[in-house]
């Protein structure tokens, strides 16, 4: 992908969302390796993989600077829900990563930071019973549950030079549910 980049524009991306997500909930006591391996390789791994492809292309390229990393994480890394230890805790290490990322690629004018979407209303939400999400909808201060369009307007702002002096940050876009 990276190589497909460079070769069509000449040069690397200079923005890179990581988004991967995928869940396979099961209670703790019942989740079994394999789910658990699953969901920590694409959510962490990928993030990860995808992350250091694009980070070494910048380098290499000898012009960097003002390249924006944007890790897509969720805010259960923070607050738990029940069946998802495995999503909850390749989250988290969504978010451990950037912190970590941020601080090594500061030195070639790359910022790293991460968005913790909410309760968005996606494919992934389609699962919950939609007497459950009103129930989260009602438990959040702005009266509903997020669209795609609150977090992309988040990722944008992250990936544009209007936050230059923002790295290693996450930004919850959770409509104050968890403050």
């Amino acid at each position: 992908m990276v190589r497909g980049v460079q070769e069509h524009f000449g040069v690397p991306p200079r923005v890179l969302v990581s988004c991967a997500g995928i869940t396979r909930d099961r209670m703790f006591l019942e989740m079994g390796e394999r789910e658990f391996r699953e969901v920590l390789g694409v959510n962490l791994e990928g993030t990860f993989l995808v992350t250091q492809e694009v980070t070494k292309a910048l380098v290499t390229s000898g012009d960097p600077g003002g390249a924006s990393l944007v890790l897509v994480g969720s805010v259960v890394a923070k607050v738990g829900n029940l069946g998802q230890t495995n999503y909850g805790a390749s989250k988290g290490g969504v978010e451990g990563l950037t912190r970590s990322v941020a601080k090594e690629v500061a030195r070639f004018g790359i910022r790293c930071n991460s968005v913790l979407p909410g309760f968005i209303v996606t494919p992934m939400t389609d699962k919950v019973p939609p007497k459950v999400l009103d129930k989260f909808a009602g438990m959040v201060p702005l009266g509903r549950l997020g669209d795609p369009e609150d977090v992309a307007d988040v990722v944008a702002f992250l990936a544009s030079g209007d936050s230059g002096y923002v790295t290693g940050a996450t930004l919850e876009v959770t409509g104050g549910l968890f403050m």
